[in-house]
């Protein structure tokens, strides 16, 4: 199969904001924009791997693709927001990979509280880490999303690639463009508009998020799962479940799984 690199050039052209820096190989995209976030580099960097050997999850899982079937990538940025308002920005991120899917015609969706599915299978994950910096904290957002895997390449079973989805693969540039406009619009968007932007988020994220209205069972690293229908989202971004002893709430640090149990 051909996989074309990374058009360089029309990565270049993008916003002056946002600056791309392509690497062939790396072992994971969060680990070196951590690094250049530490060493100074500004709110808009990314850094995008052709072939990313390493790449990190939630609760240090594994994640590997093949060289250019898969767009793999970590934004570096400065929040100004209040700290208690960052758990919003792996949602943000999430919400914003599936509309921008969404729009360009696949049926995607967000498992709460970041997964992006076509269906019931995973096609993008995304980690966010908080770095410490000579000049306050910065976020490393990273998103791996599965575009021209094959079937035998999926690195688990319940996942799924954009090639799969639709029986061709799109042009990975051309999409990267649009996700890194896509997420820079909504991440200012949220930054400065307040209360009222974090509401508006909170509302748009329910909508798109299929993991509401299901049966679930949440596992906790006790070992004492919560079970419930997931009612909604708090105003700090976390799953409410009602249960049969009343409402609980869970933050994404808190659980090791949300499975949803009425499929």
């Amino acid at each position: 199969m051909r996989r074309p690199s990374l058009d360089a050039d029309r990565l270049a052209a993008l916003a002056p904001d946002l600056v791309v820096e392509v690497l062939e190989t790396t072992t994971s995209t969060n680990a070196v924009a951590a690094e250049r976030a530490r060493e100074g580099a500004p709110e808009g960097l990314v850094v995008v791997a052709e072939h990313q050997t390493a790449g990190r999850g939630r609760l240090n899982r594994t994640w590997e693709t093949p060289a250019r079937s898969a767009l793999t990538f970590s934004l570096v940025l400065r929040p100004t927001v209040s700290p208690a308002d960052w758990p919003w920005l792996p949602l943000l991120t999430g919400h914003v990979v599936a509309k921008t899917l969404r729009a360009a015609g696949y049926d995607a969706g967000v498992k709460w509280p970041n997964d992006v599915l076509l269906g019931d299978q995973k096609i993008a994950g995304i980690l966010l880490e908080r770095v410490e910096t000579g000049t306050g904290p910065a976020a490393v957002v990273g998103v791996g999303l599965n575009v021209s895997l094959t079937a035998d390449e999926l690195p688990v079973p319940t996942g799924t690639s954009l090639l799969l989805a639709s029986g061709a693969a799109p042009d990975r540039t051309a999409l990267l463009v649009s996700l890194l406009g896509s997420l820079r619009e909504a991440y200012d968007a949220w930054q400065a508009g307040g209360s009222a932007a974090t509401a508006r988020l909170r509302s748009s994220y329910v909508a798109g998020c299929v993991t509401i209205g299901r049966e679930v069972r949440v596992e906790m690293p006790s070992g004492e799962p919560i079970t419930g229908r997931a009612a909604g989202v708090d105003e700090s971004g976390r799953l409410v479940v009602a249960g049969a002893t009343g409402e609980t709430v869970v933050g994404a640090g808190d659980v090791v799984h949300v499975r949803a149990t009425d499929q």
